[in-house]
């Protein structure tokens, strides 16, 4: 986000903004306003007290990523929604400690926020507008950027890292195995940053 120089002077959304962190580097980054949004409150308050002592400006709402559609459309959204694939066939693993499932599961295919948000994107977005959506190869890259593209917008993947599994995907490579997704033995994953451009 910082280094497409697209949120300067304008106007950011930041869609499960979980500590603030994205939300903060875009109000740093010389956004004209940021509005974050988190269903957790936790979160929420989290993120609220990250950018007051940053003293970025940042406006904080409670509720589901769509919630801002009532504060749209924005020039820049940007979300690093939840997208891992969660399993529903009685599959059962060890609690994890990475914080609370609803950060991170996102129905069987990953894809519980990403496909309504990709659908929604062109709502969220003033003509011009920018969209930056991470997500784990699991949950499906290429239909993310079809659904985009559906939507009138022009996809491309902009960023993209290999990093090895953290805990939940530690604990859930076994299931993900057994349904095709992983390799056996492959402990790493592919995260992508997808950008979409609205005319």
């Amino acid at each position: 986000m910082v280094r497409s120089g697209l949120v300067q002077g304008r106007q950011v959304a930041d869609l499960c903004t979980g500590s603030g962190l994205v939300a903060i580097a875009a109000a740093e980054a010389g956004a004209r306003s940021v509005v974050a949004v988190d269903v957790s409150a936790h979160a929420v308050r989290c993120a609220r007290m990250n950018a007051i002592s940053r003293g970025a400006d940042v406006q904080t709402l409670v509720g589901p990523w769509h919630r801002v559609i009532e504060h749209a459309p924005f020039d820049v959204v940007v979300c690093n929604p939840p997208y891992v694939p969660e399993p529903d066939d009685g599959y059962t693993e060890p609690a994890s400690e990475a914080g609370p499932p609803v950060a991170y599961n996102a129905g069987p295919t990953g894809r519980l926020v990403l496909d309504p948000l990709c659908i929604a994107a062109p709502e969220l977005l003033n003509p011009g507008g920018s969209i930056l959506i991470v997500q784990s190869e699991f949950a499906d890259i290429r239909r993310s950027m079809n659904l985009l593209d559906s939507g009138g917008m022009s996809a491309n993947i902009v960023a993209w890292q290999e990093v090895p599994f953290g805990p939940v995907l530690l604990q859930r490579a076994l299931w993900l195995e057994k349904q095709g997704l992983l390799k056996p033995g492959v402990r790493t994953e592919t995260l992508a940053v997808i950008r979409g451009d609205k005319p």
